[in-house]
């Protein structure tokens, strides 16, 4: 039985089988696709990635809603009834208002059970950047540190969960303010692909170009090559729009060049799937700066 609660949101892009694993608790976000409201639950019961990726390839959109006070309080009061404490690891305020949401729940909850410790991590994280932070996190708490120990560890390393992605499709960024109309059908017309990363601010960074795919996936383990620390040693994340294919080169590549531990892979999940687009490829790994 773990000494303390660890809570996320369906941002991190955990499988259900890791959240198994890890023994951590997942809130969903939801998105409006077509009108019904689906919740992003790490078994997709509501709906399959590849039925959500199919749909944005007819050209249909989604709108994302993130995670509410009222869910947060919801999800965390159980536990401190029990007597237990909880650490809430979420999604980039850069990107969302769920982290804003949990530090209110929290500073709720911290008044009506002052006995109690709850703290919340704004991750500045995404996808499975923020996944591979709770995957830590709970590799922390399995090694017997206190909540007091993970929270602090948490905050001292998530400036190194480094996230590298580029998009088959610049026009689903162009819809979410990413790129310029004019860069978008430039840069069609010229197979350009964008490589991105989520800086310190939490925010989705254009960082470089490359010319066609395969190079603008190359481009991902070119950047891991220049901040990586101890490969060897690390458990690396992928996480795909619909592209499983793709990923595996990915992780075939990133294995032969840095001969990491072990890679897993996953969807990158509808929240910033609606925004990615399918053909999204993402890298996350710890390295000496993001």
């Amino acid at each position: 039985m773990s000494q303390f609660v660890i809570l996320t949101d369906s941002c991190a892009d955990l499988t259900a089988e890791l959240v198994e694993q890890l023994d951590v608790q997942v809130l969903p976000l939801s998105y409006d696709m077509e009108g019904k409201i689906v919740y992003n639950y790490p078994d997709n019961r509501e709906m399959d990635p590849h039925e959500f990726y199919d749909l944005l390839r007819a050209g249909k959109t989604a709108t994302t809603s993130a995670v509410n006070v009222a869910q947060f309080t919801e999800a965390m009061e159980p536990h401190l009834q029990e007597g237990k404490d909880v650490l809430v690891l979420a999604f980039s305020s850069g990107l969302s208002t769920t982290y804003n949401s949990a530090a209110i729940a929290a500073d709720d909850l911290k008044e009506k059970y002052p006995e109690r410790k709850v703290y919340v991590v704004d991750t500045l994280c995404a996808s499975l950047g923020q996944g591979m932070l709770v995957y830590l996190a709970a590799q922390e708490r399995a090694k017997g540190k206190s909540i007091d120990e993970v929270y602090q560890w948490a905050e001292d390393n998530k400036m190194r969960v480094c996230h590298q992605f580029t998009v088959n499709d610049l026009f689903h960024l162009k819809r979410g303010g990413r790129v310029s109309a004019a860069t978008a059908v430039v840069g069609t017309m010229l197979a350009i692909k964008p490589v991105l990363h989520v800086d310190n601010e939490g925010h989705l960074i254009n960082i470089a170009k490359a010319r066609g795919r395969a190079a603008s996936i190359k481009a991902l383990a070119d950047k891991m090559e220049q901040t990586v620390i101890r490969p060897e040693e690390q458990v690396i994340f992928i996480s795909h729009g619909d592209c499983l294919e793709e990923a595996q080169k990915l992780a075939d590549m990133v294995k032969e060049r840095f001969g990491v531990k072990e890679v897993i892979i996953n969807h990158v999940g509808p929240v910033i799937g609606a925004h990615s687009g399918p053909g999204t490829v993402a890298l996350f790994y710890m390295g000496s700066e993001r």
